[in-house]
């Protein structure tokens, strides 16, 4: 047995071999993926729009960036910074080939296509050249993958020196009580909307669970410190139930 082999993470509240994790993440966004964005409107009543908005409004997209946009998905973040920057392009990269395919449907559809390529990789290991990109950023889904920091140290280094990294991600409410009621609806409605909705209960369990796996807010603000970034700053949205952590590769 190789040293290391046995190492186990957490997915959700349980723990699994660190090898196994990345499969059953890729498991879970391949069942919901025709769902996901419906289901994103339904958990958040559409809220996770306004953050993303936010994102862009602090990222301020400009004219002829090149934008990395990891674990994509269906492309909504990657949409917003095209149509606030024009002659912008982006590289939407996603484990889950599921989730890129109905992106593709979703740029056609809204004439983007020619802006977008879609890639299928690891957030880990990404297929790109160093100093590729002048904004990396993630949306919901750092949390997803086996070790944070070894993500952390890939958009460090596909990033152009004057690079600028945003992460919007489920976060810690800084009020207890509030923190409860949120629990309470999360733990007690999400997996039941996803099984009407989606037909997938446990995936839906499972993404509750991740969330409060999460490190609060300072904490992941240091680890993007210690990826190397500079001038790493967070801001809360909606209480902290969601935050905006942003970093410069300086």
């Amino acid at each position: 047995m190789t040293q290391g082999s046995d190492k186990t993470t957490h997915f959700g509240f349980q723990d699994v071999p660190e090898a196994e994790k990345a499969g059953m993440v890729h498991g879970v966004f391949s069942r919901v993926a025709s769902k996901y964005d419906v289901m994103n409107d339904l958990m958040s009543g559409g809220v996770h729009r306004l953050w993303k908005d936010a994102m862009m409004d602090w990222l301020a997209p400009r004219a002829g960036q090149r934008l990395l946009d990891v674990a994509g998905g269906t492309g909504d973040v990657a949409f917003r910074f095209l149509k606030r920057a024009p002659g912008a392009t982006a590289v939407v990269c996603d484990m889950t080939e599921p989730m890129l395919i109905e992106g593709r449907k979703r740029a056609e559809a809204e004439k983007l296509a020619a802006s977008l390529d879609w890639v299928v990789g690891d957030a880990m290991a990404l297929p790109f050249p160093d100093a590729s990109f002048d904004v990396y950023t993630i949306s919901f889904g750092i949390r997803n993958v086996t070790r944070i920091d070894e993500a952390l140290a890939e958009a460090y280094r596909v990033l152009r020196p004057g690079g600028r990294l945003m992460v919007l991600e489920f976060s810690q409410i800084p009020n207890d009580l509030l923190q409860k009621a949120y629990d309470l609806y999360s733990f007690n409605v999400i997996p039941v909307m996803g099984q009407i909705v989606a037909g997938d209960r446990d995936s839906y369990q499972y993404l509750v669970e991740s969330i409060r796996k999460f490190p609060d807010q300072e904490t992941f603000a240091t680890m993007i410190r210690a990826a190397g970034f500079g001038q790493v700053k967070y801001r809360n949205l909606t209480m902290g139930v969601a935050a905006l952590h942003s970093g410069w590769k300086l």
